[in-house]
């Protein structure tokens, strides 16, 4: 089963970086407040127009993305 997107490319929005929908908030900067130590409630303090269902769908569909280009073992 397909999850619903939760992010979104367009040219005319932030030159076509992928951003969360409805929002102008580029989804790297969610991984960048991460690698950076932050917490998620740091990060939706910081990007309120970011629901945390929309940060956490990302995060599970990133990590699905992840794993299925995972090669594996010999």
């Amino acid at each position: 089963m397909a999850s619903k997107p939760v992010v979104h490319s367009h040219p005319e929005i932030v030159s076509g970086e992928p951003v969360f929908i409805g929002t102008r908030v580029p989804a790297r900067n969610l991984l960048d407040w991460i690698e950076g130590g932050h917490t998620l409630d740091e990060f939706l303090d910081n990007f309120p127009s970011v629901t945390r269902d929309q940060a956490i769908a990302f995060l599970e569909q990133a990590t699905e993305a992840f794993l299925s280009h995972v090669p594996d073992a010999a």
